[in-house]
C-alpha cells in the first residue's frame, strides 16, 4: 500500500482511494509519475475538485461572465495556495507539483487556473519576494487562507510588451505616503481583490516601485472590462488611480527596479506553458471521447483515418509542450533556470495549443461550436493564453536574443 506524509507531524499515513493518481489520457509518457506519492496525492485532491466543483458550473459562468464566489471555501481547503514556498506548518513542495496542479485547473477551466495564478503566483510572489518581514506576515497568511484575495496591476492601457520603458503610472512620496496616479488595464481579479500589487514609476529617481493598494482606498477605483471574448469568467479591471494615497508601510521594499518586477515575472512565466498543456489536455479528452461516440456511415468516427490523424496530431503537440514544461521546473527546482527557457517554453506551448483547440474544434465538427460540448470555451480561451504574459513575437526575441547575443527588440542596439 502506498502511503503518503502528514506533513503536520511527518508521520506516514495510508493512502485513501481519493489520493490515488489516476493516469490522464494526455499524460502520455506518465509525467506525473515524478511526483511523490505525498505530492501525487495532493494533486488527487485538486483533480477531484475541479472535476466534481467547477467543471459542473464552468461552462455557465463562462457565458454570464460572472465569478464563482461560492468555489473559494473548496478552493480554500485545498491548501495549495502558496505550495512552493515554506511555512511553519508545511514545507515547500516542488515547482512540478505547483504545475501540475495550474494544468489540472487549466484541463477543466482555464479561467479559474488564471484567477488562481494571480493570486497564488503574482500576488503572493511580488510579496514574498519583494515584501519585509512584517507584510509577509501580515498578508501571505490570509492569502494562503483565500481570506485576502490578490491582483498583480502591471499593464497599462497605452503599455503591452513595452510596459518595462514606458510605465505611465506615478508614485510621488509625499511624507509617510505615497501618492499614486494612472491606470492599469487587463488586471485580472482586479474588480474584487483585498490587494493589488501595483508597479508605478517613482517620480524622484524614474525608477520602478511595488505598493499594495487595499480596497477602498481613497482614489483607486476597479471597473469590470466588458465584451472580452476570452477566459470571461476571470474578472479582468480597468483601474484607476486619482492621487490614491498609499501608506510607506505599504510598499515593497524588495522592489526598487524592473529588475525586481522582473523577478515575479520570470517565476510565473514558464506556468503559461502548464496552463496550455492543460487547455490542450481537455481538448485531447473531449475530442477522443466525442470521436468514440460520434457514429456517422455506421461507425464511429474514430474510425476514420482523418480523424485519428487529429487526435494523434494533437497528443503530439501536448507531448511536446509537457515535456519542455516538465523540464523548465526541473531547472527551476534545481535553480538552473534561465528566463529564455521559460520563454521558448511559452511561445512553443502556445503555438502548440492554437493548433491543438482547432484540430479538436474540427473533430466535433458544427457540435464544435457549441458552448454545451465544452472545445469552444477552450477554443476561445486559448487566444488569451497565445497572448499574455509575453506575446509570441516577444518571446521569440527573447530567445533570439539568448542565441545569437544580438537584441533585435524595437530601438534596442546590438548587445553582442
Amino acid at each position: 500500500m502506498s502511503t503518503t506524509t502528514d506533513i503536520t507531524t511527518g508521520a506516514p499515513t495510508p493512502a485513501t482511494p481519493e489520493d490515488v493518481l489516476p493516469p490522464l489520457p494526455g499524460d502520455f509518457y506518465g509525467y506525473a509519475d515524478l511526483l511523490t506519492a505525498e505530492d501525487q496525492a495532493i494533486l488527487a485532491r485538486v483533480r477531484r475538485f475541479a472535476e466534481e466543483r467547477i467543471a459542473p458550473i464552468a461552462d455557465r459562468q463562462w457565458a454570464s461572465t460572472e465569478f464563482p464566489f461560492d468555489l473559494l471555501p473548496g478552493f480554500a481547503e485545498l491548501d495549495v495556495v502558496g505550495l512552493g514556498r515554506a511555512w511553519p506548518d508545511r514545507p515547500a513542495h516542488s515547482k512540478l507539483l505547483t504545475s501540475m496542479v495550474s494544468m489540472e485547473l487549466s484541463r477543466i477551466d482555464p479561467s479559474m487556473a488564471t484567477f488562481f495564478g494571480v493570486h497564488g503566483g503574482l500576488a503572493l510572489s511580488s510579496i514574498d519576494l519583494c515584501g519585509s518581514d512584517e507584510q509577509k506576515e501580515r498578508w501571505l497568511p490570509a492569502m494562503r487562507r483565500m481570506e485576502k484575495i490578490g491582483a498583480f496591476a502591471l499593464s497599462e492601457p497605452h503599455g503591452g510588451s513595452d510596459v518595462a520603458g514606458g510605465l505611465e503610472t506615478t508614485a510621488r512620496r509625499e511624507g509617510d505616503e505615497w501618492v499614486l496616479d494612472g491606470a492599469k488595464r487587463w488586471i485580472g481579479n482586479g474588480t474584487f481583490a483585498d490587494l493589488v500589487v501595483v508597479w508605478a514609476r517613482d517620480t524622484e529617481d524614474d525608477e520602478v516601485k511595488g505598493f499594495v493598494v487595499e480596497k477602498g482606498t481613497p482614489g483607486f477605483t476597479a471597473t469590470k472590462m466588458e465584451g472580452k471574448l476570452a477566459l470571461r469568467t476571470v474578472q479582468n479591471a480597468d483601474l484607476t488611480f486619482e492621487g490614491a494615497r498609499v501608506p510607506e508601510a505599504n510598499r515593497l521594499p524588495g522592489a526598487g527596479s524592473f529588475k525586481d518586477t522582473n523577478r515575479v515575472l520570470r517565476v510565473t512565466r514558464g506556468g503559461v506553458a502548464w496552463n496550455a498543456v492543460g487547455v490542450m489536455m481537455g481538448v485531447y479528452e473531449l475530442a477522443r471521447d466525442y470521436a468514440l461516440e460520434r457514429v456517422q456511415f455506421g461507425q464511429p468516427i474514430a474510425s476514420f483515418q482523418l480523424v485519428q490523424d487529429h487526435l494523434v496530431t494533437i497528443l503530439g503537440r501536448l507531448s511536446t509542450s509537457l515535456a519542455l514544461a516538465v523540464r523548465v521546473t526541473q531547472l527551476q527546482d534545481a535553480d538552473h533556470f534561465r528566463d529564455d527557457q521559460a520563454a521558448l517554453a511559452k511561445r512553443e506551448a502556445t503555438i502548440a495549443l492554437r493548433e491543438a483547440v482547432a484540430r479538436a474544434r474540427e473533430v466535433l465538427g458544427g457540435n464544435g461550436v457549441l458552448l454545451e460540448n465544452k472545445v469552444t470555451r477552450f477554443f476561445n480561451d486559448a487566444e488569451a493564453l497565445y497572448s499574455y504574459e509575453g506575446t509570441r513575437e516577444i518571446n521569440t526575441l527573447v530567445v533570439g536574443r539568448s542565441i545569437t547575443g544580438i537584441g533585435a527588440f524595437v530601438g534596442h542596439a546590438p548587445t553582442r
